[in-house]
């Protein structure tokens, strides 16, 4: 296979693979989208600037984009990295955490503490939230998001002790959940309705 034809393959393998469309690809590459196009129809390839960048996007590397084949174990050991790196991120949030609230029961001895363990939960749902846009897949994040939502009221309500707010929940509940269902035209639909 010639290499644009490797290049092409791949590029559009991991975009689609990330739940990315052509034109969220061009945007974040600050290109068009009838660059991606051409590159994943292997009429042109990105110059070697762009390659690295896809490349640092996807969590690959460049000679991952150049190679015709791909090992299954290689896939699994960057899929399990980045699992790693999100659930250590979340460890660390939660360390944190726990030496804030042994500071403060050490000097203050406030005996309402264990706020501190609930107020890290939104944080580390939105490490994950970033770290499963950038590697992981998109559609994930609705379930993300949705845990975001309910975490952050529960805080709030943690430290007003409004029941109420949690009824602000339900409108938002109903955005994402419409918002995942609201679809963004592909490439191959524009050209149908041409």
């Amino acid at each position: 296979m010639e290499l644009k034809q490797i290049i092409a393959k791949n590029i559009s393998n991991l975009r689609r693979l990330h739940g990315i469309t052509q034109a969220g690809l061009a945007e974040r590459l600050n290109y068009t989208d009838k660059a991606v196009s051409k590159w994943e129809r292997g009429e042109s390839i990105p110059d070697v600037v762009i390659l690295k960048q896809i490349a640092d996007m996807f969590g690959v590397t460049v000679d991952y984009l150049l190679s015709e084949t791909h090992s299954s174990r290689e896939d699994r050991s960057r899929v399990a990295n980045h699992l790693t790196i999100a659930l250590i991120s979340c460890a660390l949030v939660y360390a944190i955490a726990t030496i804030i609230y042994f500071v403060l029961r050490l000097t203050v001895g406030w005996q309402g503490l264990w706020s501190v363990f609930v107020c890290a939960a939104p944080i580390c749902f939105i490490l994950l939230l970033i770290f499963n846009s950038i590697w992981g897949r998109v559609r994930l994040n609705f379930i993300i998001i949705t845990l975001l939502l309910w975490s952050a009221l529960l805080t709030v309500f943690i430290f007003w002790e409004r029941p109420f707010i949690f009824v602000l929940g339900l409108p938002a509940q109903v955005i994402i959940v419409l918002w995942t269902r609201f679809r963004f035209p592909s490439k191959a639909d524009e050209k149908n309705k041409e």
